[in-house]
């Protein structure tokens, strides 16, 4: 009788080194570990490697998620309002909603972050840039903008 009332342990999700969902946007390759739905949406993980001198998006900030960044190896420049900040590997910069923010690689070397996104809502946003390369549309800082208003961010145009 103690069996039949158990709770099934939740599923357990793993994701192995050749394993996730690849994105390609440009001269950044991205491989999404957690898409939200092993979370209930409450998060979003993703493998960005960005090839040496790859510009970020516009500066931007979201209206409804945090947004991780752990840097694994090369470094990063962040843009946050006026300043910059070179995060090598081993640092984390934790981005609020409402911040203003961007990133992009000015380096001779690639570099690898893990991303996060809590809630899950942004992955979606990456695979919308995809879809849009895919159908002959170029990836430009306007078309850029125009995906990210379905995902409740908004440039930072006070930072342009």
């Amino acid at each position: 009788m103690a069996d039949e009332l158990k709770t099934p342990d939740p599923a357990v999700s793993v994701v192995g080194p050749g394993d996730g969902e690849t994105i390609v946007l440009g001269t950044t390759r991205l491989r999404v570990l957690e898409d939200g739905s092993n979370t209930g949406h409450r998060l979003g993980i993703a493998e960005s490697v960005l090839a040496p001198h790859t510009p970020g998006p516009p500066q931007h900030r979201h209206a409804q998620h945090d947004e991780g960044f752990y840097v694994i190896s090369g470094a990063v420049r962040f843009t946050v309002g006026d300043q910059d900040y070179d995060a090598t590997a081993g640092t984390l910069v934790m981005v609020p909603p409402g911040a203003p923010h961007t990133f992009a690689n000015v380096t001779d070397e690639p570099a690898v972050m893990l991303s996060t996104f809590t809630p899950d809502l942004y992955v979606q946003y990456f695979r919308d840039l995809q879809d849009m390369i895919a159908s002959g549309q170029a990836l430009t800082p306007q078309a850029n903008i125009r995906v990210m208003s379905g995902y409740a961010t908004e440039p930072a145009t006070d930072f342009a």
